[in-house]
């Protein structure tokens, strides 16, 4: 069980993630934070250096989350295929089942929000940005590569770049979503995404 100190820490970390993801990293100061909290800056400091301190322990949980969920698709689509052309599919749709049960839409992405102020943030945060970005190309573009040698492509493509466009569906998505209000975006982009993908590689 979470002590008192560790739920703080949470929160702080919880709303702050809130706040930067509507107002910008800029927007968010620690005054504006620890009001919104109804803490001091004591307690603020208690658990952060800094308002940078916290940009990062706050990145890095994202991107630990996202690298986390990533690796779990993979992995259990590897468990119930052995064909490469099924697992990016599978792969594709447990994605989608994540997405599917939204009502409002998906508040966006934190490492989109730091990419639009990258200048804020020191060299170890930017390097945080793209661990969930380098490790889906790293591992989508091999699994793209098997199945381009099983499944000849019906039209001249780029393993590298069809697996950027798994990533980048989804910035454009929530983007998207969170401007026109419409929670199902980010599920009909993933579905066109894999109908892409299955008729690129039909036989």
């Amino acid at each position: 069980m979470a002590g008192k100190g560790e739920d703080t820490r949470k929160r702080i970390l919880d709303t702050a993630q809130a706040m930067i993801l509507d107002h910008g990293y800029a927007g968010v100061s620690v005054d504006k934070l620890i009001k919104s909290l109804g803490l001091t800056k004591g307690a603020f400091f208690h658990h952060f250096k800094s308002k940078r301190d916290l940009a990062r322990t706050l990145i890095q949980r994202y991107s630990d989350e996202g690298v986390q969920l990533f690796r779990d698709s993979l992995a259990r689509a590897q468990k119930l295929s052995d064909d490469p052309l099924q697992q990016f599919l599978l792969v594709i749709g447990l994605y989608e089942e994540l997405f599917e049960g939204l009502t409002e839409p998906f508040p966006g992405c934190l490492l989109a929000s730091y990419v639009y102020e990258m200048q804020q943030f020191d060299e170890e945060t930017r390097d945080i940005i793209n661990v969930e970005f380098y490790l889906s190309r790293k591992e989508l573009t091999s699994l793209i590569e098997q199945i381009m040698e099983k499944y000849p492509p019906n039209a001249e493509v780029n393993a590298s770049s069809l697996a950027d466009g798994f990533m980048s569906l989804f910035e454009g998505a929530f983007v998207l979503s969170k401007s026109l209000k419409e929670a199902d975006i980010t599920v009909q982009q993933l579905r066109h995404y894999k109908t892409y993908v299955e008729l690129l590689f039909r036989q």
